[in-house]
């Protein structure tokens, strides 16, 4: 199930991805069948969506409603789709649809550094004996298709892929075999990084927090349609060339540690995104180094995900 984000007459509007058209979650429950419901797989998604009553606001309002909640709302999107016709509004061409970032405004954007045994060996590093957490502020979010915006006291910005964990349930203490029940779905993350910023202030705050730093999307992917993982290629693409390429099953601390490890110390919130780090190829350790600039096209693509495009533009 790929649940999105989108605009429709500057409107914000929470759909769900069917084939090639994007369901209008607010209009599906009004396709929610009156009166006895012969299909009983219907039948008991209607009784789900009727008990909650209206339908959800926004993407984090969705993902707080439960993995019962987004079942029974599949099977409505999937009926409404199959159909192909409905009221205004209710079904948008995928292609012609203007994709958001799925979640506006995340409380935590928890990255982790150095998680790739190859990426921390390519900069000189060895691999670390525990995670490294940093976070990027909530105003670098932006979404499919938005520009990257340059700052003007930055001349080395460099590019990382990252593949995301979107939190579905509030908790702390978790234990690592119960962390897969507090994880709603998956995206892609674009971690944009200042370099001189990040080198130069010697903690990585300012260099990863600048506006516009962090893509995200095109959409977020439910847990269940990823049956490992730890399993997905994930590559980058500068204009066309290929400049990351790896997997995740390369990571050296995988998603439900990094879950029950954090949450020892962080209450995890509806709607937290984990960016669990960048392979190796990033463009500061090149010879020579490769950053973005003005004109420049960026595509990161997750297995199982998608991709997610952005251009360069400069100051």
């Amino acid at each position: 199930m790929k649940l999105v984000t989108y605009e429709v007459a500057r409107q914000s509007r929470v759909g769900v991805v069917e084939g090639e058209v994007v369901v209008d979650v607010a209009g599906a429950y009004g396709q929610i069948p009156k009166g006895r419901i012969a299909d009983a797989k219907v039948a008991a998604a209607a009784k789900v969506l009727r008990k909650l009553g209206r339908p959800p606001q926004d993407m984090r309002e969705l993902l707080a409603m439960g993995e019962r909640y987004r079942k029974a709302l599949g099977v409505i999107t999937a009926g409404a789709a199959a159909r192909g016709q409905g009221p205004k509004g209710l079904l948008t061409p995928l292609r012609s649809a203007r994709l958001r970032a799925p979640l506006a405004k995340p409380d935590k954007i928890t990255c982790v550094g150095l998680n790739y045994a190859d990426h921390a060996r390519e900069q000189g590093s060895e691999p670390p004996a525990a995670p490294i957490f940093f976070l990027k502020s909530p105003n670098t979010i932006c979404g499919p298709g938005d520009p990257i915006k340059l700052p003007p006291n930055s001349t080395q910005v460099d590019y990382e892929a990252e593949f995301a964990v979107v939190i579905g349930k509030r908790g702390r203490d978790i234990a690592e075999g119960e962390a897969h029940k507090y994880i709603a779905g998956y995206t892609i993350l674009h971690d944009v990084s200042a370099r001189d910023m990040q080198f130069g202030d010697k903690q990585w705050y300012r260099g990863k927090s600048c506006d516009t730093f962090a893509p995200t999307g095109p959409w977020i992917v439910t847990a269940d349609e990823i049956a490992d993982p730890h399993n997905l290629r994930i590559s980058l693409t500068l204009n066309g060339e290929t400049l990351q390429d790896s997997s995740t099953s390369n990571l050296i601390f995988r998603v439900p540690f990094l879950i029950s490890y954090l949450s020892q110390s962080v209450t995890w919130e509806v709607g937290d995104l984990i960016s669990t780090g960048t392979p190796p190829g990033v463009g500061v350790f090149r010879k020579p180094p490769v950053f973005l600039k003005p004109g420049d096209t960026v595509s990161v693509s997750v297995e199982g995900i998608g991709t997610l495009t952005n251009p360069v533009v400069g100051p």
